[in-house]
This record gives C-alpha cells, structure tokens and sequence, in this order.
C-alpha cells in the first residue's frame, strides 16, 4: 500500500461522522481496532494508536493488509 493510499484511507475512516470503530488489518496477523478517532496520530504513512489502557500500536502502510468496518 503506498503512503498516500494508507493516509486517505486512515482519515477516512478516522473522520466519519459519526465515528465508527473500525479494525486494521496487519499482514503479521495482529489487528488494531480503533475505537476512538482521537486516539489515533496519522503522518506521512506512518500511524499510532494509543489504547484505553495507554498501550501504543505503532504501524506503517507496508504492514497493513485491510482497513475494515467493527
């Protein structure tokens, strides 16, 4: 996936109104579901997700294979 198909479709997601949680994919297997638009930081292909619990999701466009609903 390039940078700019990762960053459209991050914020894409990330700015529906209203905000929906949805899961990423990664090709490793691991999913990251994000259930809070604000929890989440998107630059240059480059993402992170911060977690209730604080725990940080630190992804980029090579190592996610699908963005989906839930």
């Amino acid at each position: 996936m390039t940078n700019q198909h990762f960053d459209r479709t991050l914020r894409a997601f990330q700015t529906r109104i209203p905000f929906r949680s949805f899961t990423i994919a990664l090709v490793n297997g691991d999913r990251v579901i994000v259930d809070d638009a604000k929890a989440l930081a998107v630059r240059d292909g480059v993402a992170v997700f911060i977690s209730a619990d604080g725990t940080p999701t630190i992804f980029d466009h090579e190592s996610v294979s699908a963005f989906t609903d839930g």
